[in-house]
Formats: C-alpha cells, sequence, structure tokens
C-alpha cells in the first residue's frame, strides 16, 4: 500500500475533528495520576485528511497536541462528485471497514469514527459498515487507509498511459 503524503501550504484551512478521548489512570504509592489520550481527524474538506494522537495531563493539551501530529501525516484521497469513486475494504489490526459509493442525497451512512473521517475528508454521499473491532483509533486508521487505497479513472488511465474512455471499455 502506498499512501500518497501531500505537503501542504500553511494558507491551507484544515479542521479538526475530535474522535475519542480516552482517561487513562496511573495508580502510584502518591495516588492516581490521569492523563488524557485525545485521537484527532483534520482535513480541508477538499481530499485531505491527516489522524494524529495526543497525550498529556489535561484533556485541551492532549487535543492540541493530537492536532499537531495530524497534520504532519497527510495525505491526498481521490473524491469524485463528493463520494469515493468505487468499493473498498480494508483492515487495520481488528478493524474492517467497507466504502461504497452512494448517489447524491444519500448523505454519510457511517458510524462514529468512520464519519468523523469522511466528512473531514469533503465526502458528502457514502455507504459505510464497520466489521470487526470498534475500537476507534484502528477505525481511523482502517478508514484513511482505505480512502489513501482508492483510485479515480483519470489516475487508472495515467498510469496505465491509456485514455479515461479506455479504462471504462476495457
Amino acid at each position: 500500500m502506498a499512501m500518497n503524503k501531500v505537503r501542504i501550504s500553511s494558507d491551507v484551512e484544515l479542521k479538526d475533528r475530535l474522535v475519542a478521548i480516552n482517561r487513562v489512570t496511573k495508580v502510584t504509592k502518591g495516588g492516581r495520576t490521569f492523563t488524557f489520550a485525545a485521537i484527532v481527524v483534520v482535513g480541508d474538506g477538499n481530499g485531505v485528511i491527516g489522524y494524529g494522537l495526543g497525550k498529556a495531563g489535561e484533556v485541551t493539551a492532549a487535543i492540541a497536541k493530537g492536532v499537531e501530529a495530524a497534520k504532519k501525516n497527510l495525505v491526498k484521497v481521490p473524491v469524485l462528485k463528493g463520494t469515493v469513486p468505487h468499493e473498498q475494504l480494508s483492515r487495520y489490526g481488528g478493524a474492517e471497514v467497507f466504502l461504497k459509493p452512494a448517489s447524491e442525497g444519500t448523505g454519510v451512512v457511517a458510524g462514529g469514527a468512520m464519519r468523523a473521517v469522511l466528512e473531514s475528508v469533503g465526502i458528502t454521499d457514502v455507504l459505510a459498515k464497520s466489521k470487526g473491532s470498534s475500537n476507534p483509533h484502528n477505525l481511523v486508521k482502517a478508514t484513511i487507509k482505505a480512502l489513501s487505497e482508492m483510485r479515480d479513472a483519470y489516475t487508472v488511465a495515467q498510469t496505465r498511459g491509456i485514455t479515461v474512455e479506455k479504462v471504462f471499455r476495457g
């Protein structure tokens, strides 16, 4: 799997979405110490997406660290007319996701962590199913992996050195 990492100039507006917060308790002889882990998704709403994990003693600091980490691993994915170009099945750990293109007006039919990723990337109509683990960390990673493995007809034509019409004719 070749993830197409992308460099984004600072003038692009990236919107961040919090996917999940986890409170971690460490018990020592001095008592309980609480830390927070936040998984955050950033996207420009136009095919660029990234995720990051931030850990800190306070929720706001964990989210800020997550946003910074997400901006460091951005990927470009194809979005055609507000949906995905084709069906895609992908796994990451125990999470398995299935994405299917939908007609205009369908909306984002996806749950929790997948919904955050799909809306951040700019997809407005898609049918999605999460199979297996519901762990938000692995769901986010599986969804981004599925999106990054997708190719639009123009990319396929360029790779094969043929016209876009010939891609559909076979």
